[in-house]
């Protein structure tokens, strides 16, 4: 099966939802929406019981692309109004009714730190890193990650984490909770088909029901939150400090901000 730049392979009862754009695997609404349909396509099928989210290449997901041109000229043209439909996409998979593994390998960056953070469970090889850089962009977190993040190790964590935009590797990743499993890079992919047949072997209306009791109303939130998000975003989008933080990034250099 395949969904645009999304494939999907059954294993048992564990389906693989691989994204194809290596080696960074940068995302745009159109991957995420593509994502959200083979969710709501494997939702329907009885067969299935568990996922593994997982990518193709380097990395697991570098995030947005900031020097695509496409890209920035699709995001002059949104308003507070408009909202981001990237979030919006983003949000539907949110509301799949399966659990899912996530396979970390290489770097979770910025939006693709939020969608390593949007799975039940990651596992991840020592060499994978996480970063939310939001604030080395001059920018303000998304992809819901000020509402999941927290959630998952802690408020104090996720502040440090934002408020320097600090990277992680795959052992303190697990040592604060983020990571489940570290396994090899070589047997990652393995692992987390493993971990997700080891919850597939069991009754499926009861892990449906058992998950949306554990994830009751997260939809909701990290709409609410990508909401605010946005709002964010778009303010300090229209700063210098934004387009600083850009080159900054792009050229491997702390910013010079002028808070302007």
């Amino acid at each position: 099966m395949q969904f645009g730049d999304v494939s999907v392979s059954h294993h048992g009862h564990v389906a693989v939802l691989e994204m194809q754009r290596p080696p960074n695997n940068f995302f745009d609404v159109h991957l995420i929406n593509h994502l959200a349909d083979a969710f709501d396509a494997l939702d329907e099928d009885d067969n299935i019981r568990a996922l593994v989210l997982a990518s193709q290449g380097k990395h697991f997901c570098a995030g947005n692309n900031f020097a695509d041109a496409s890209g920035q000229e699709e995001r002059k043209k949104r308003t507070i109004a408009s909202g981001n439909p990237l979030y919006t996409a983003g949000v539907r998979l949110f509301k799949n009714a399966k659990p899912v593994i996530g396979a970390i390998q290489g770097a979770a960056v910025g939006g693709g730190f939020g969608l390593a953070v949007m799975p039940d469970f990651r596992v991840a090889c020592p060499e994978a890193r996480f970063t939310a850089n939001f604030v080395k962009l001059g920018f303000h977190p998304g992809f819901g990650l000020t509402h999941t993040l927290p959630k998952i190790i802690g408020e104090q964590k996720a502040n440090l984490l934002f408020l320097t935009g600090r990277r992680i590797g795959g052992e303190q990743a697990q040592a604060w909770g983020l990571v489940d499993k570290l396994v090899s890079a070589e047997t990652l992919r393995e692992q987390a088909i493993a971990f997700a047949a080891e919850i597939a072997e069991n009754a499926p209306l009861a892990l449906k029901s058992v998950r949306a009791t554990m994830r009751q109303g997260i939809a909701d939130a990290v709409q609410r939150q990508t909401d605010h998000e946005y709002g964010e975003q778009f303010r300090l989008q229209q700063t210098n400090d934004h387009k600083e933080g850009v080159l900054a990034v792009a050229e491997r250099r702390p910013g010079k901000f002028t808070a302007s």
